[in-house]
């Protein structure tokens, strides 16, 4: 029985209860209080080259350096994505650390023909000189594991080809594209293991596409659900708007939006001048080709304007995607709210030049 006349034994219990929470809360920390966040998993492709633009090959986590808004971020995985071109000697696999077996081989083009005829038909020429040339790359310059789908926008959004690596089916939908013809409904073809085709609009939906943003818009959300990257091969004279000065602006309706689509589905855009600074003058048209070159920059890709044909661009752009890296990290932002994060990737030798686009968009809309 308890000695009531000594209530030191029980004043020692009730306190030991007391303080047994607060030594356990000191031993395991509590989540502090704040803005509620929720993590992001995010992945980049990422392109490195060397002066010469050959690809660059072996690169690890610590070889890049990943920052938002100024700040490292750390870095879960690197995966090196090639089309074998580099990994066919088990030799040289084994010298960078790669498993042959193990690497995506598959590469995705789109070659989209922005047609400048239906408003200035005298550029007939370069439309089908870039068609002769885009033909000869791909009877050249295909990989086994490469598909290419053709898409064709002048008066209405038209997918002349889905993806196929099949040269006389891509040459005869480049014929098709450059004569103008559009192939009837349902016959739209493809053999490669994913496709344009299940999320292609139909009908009005179609009839409702009349600007290039929608029809870029349109391109990169039917390639969406394809992993990993897809260069848009864009034949184009530019496109936009320009100010009293004459200087070319975004358009502040459609650009922002676009370029979003465009990143969000891992759609990098190679754009290549219908009219180079070598066939043609600089002149008051031209100015609209920074939409061009803005549209690269901002997705991951590159612009092409001075060259002699257009074989030249578009074997810079097979060697430049000959090996990618896709490039994984986790980033906090608030809970229930949307935005654009901006990122800046390099690698630890500055010798190397990167590629790679400028960001993300997070939450849901």
């Amino acid at each position: 029985m308890q000695d009531r006349k000594n209530p030191l034994p029980l004043l020692v219990a009730l306190v030991s209860l007391l303080l047994l929470p607060l030594a356990t809360a000191e031993a395991q920390p509590q989540a502090e209080f704040g803005e509620d966040v929720e993590v992001e998993e995010v992945a980049l492709d990422v392109l490195v080259t060397d002066r010469q633009g050959n690809v660059v090959v072996g690169l690890d986590p610590d070889d890049f350096i990943v920052r938002e808004d100024g700040e490292p971020v750390e870095i879960t995985d690197v995966t090196f994505y090639s089309n074998r071109r580099f990994l066919e000697s088990e030799a040289v696999a084994e010298e960078l650390g790669l498993d042959p077996e193990a690497v995506p081989t598959d590469r995705y083009f789109i070659l989209f023909f922005d047609d400048p005829r239906r408003f200035l038909p005298r550029l007939s020429r370069q439309t089908l000189d870039a068609a002769r040339w885009a033909k000869r790359w791909v009877e050249g310059d295909l990989q086994p594991n490469d598909y290419v789908a053709v898409v064709r926008y002048d008066y209405e959004l038209t997918l002349v080809q889905d993806f196929t690596n099949d040269e006389e089916e891509l040459t005869e939908a480049i014929d098709a594209t450059a004569s103008g013809k559009t192939p009837p409904a349902g016959e739209v073809r493809g053999d490669a293991p994913e496709s344009l085709l299940p999320h292609w609009p139909e009908g009005r939906h179609l009839d409702e596409i009349d600007l290039i943003y929608e029809a870029l818009e349109t391109t990169a959300l039917a390639a969406g659900t394809i992993p990993g990257r897809k260069n848009l091969v864009l034949f184009s004279i530019g496109f936009g708007e320009t100010n009293t000065a004459g200087f070319y602006t975004p358009d502040p309706r459609y650009y922002p939006d676009m370029k979003r689509i465009l990143n969000d589905n891992n759609v990098a855009t190679y754009a290549v001048d219908l009219l180079p600074t070598t066939a043609f003058a600089a002149g008051p048209r031209t100015v609209l080709s920074n939409a061009l070159s803005n549209l690269a920059a901002d997705t991951g890709g590159t612009y092409y304007f001075n060259f002699a044909n257009f074989i030249t661009p578009l074997e810079s752009i097979s060697r430049e995607t000959n090996g990618y890296y896709l490039i994984t990290y986790r980033s906090p932002h608030p809970r229930g709210e949307t935005g654009y994060q901006e990122v800046t990737v390099d690698t630890e030798n500055p010798r190397l030049r990167v590629n790679v686009r400028e960001g993300y968009r997070y939450g849901e809309e």
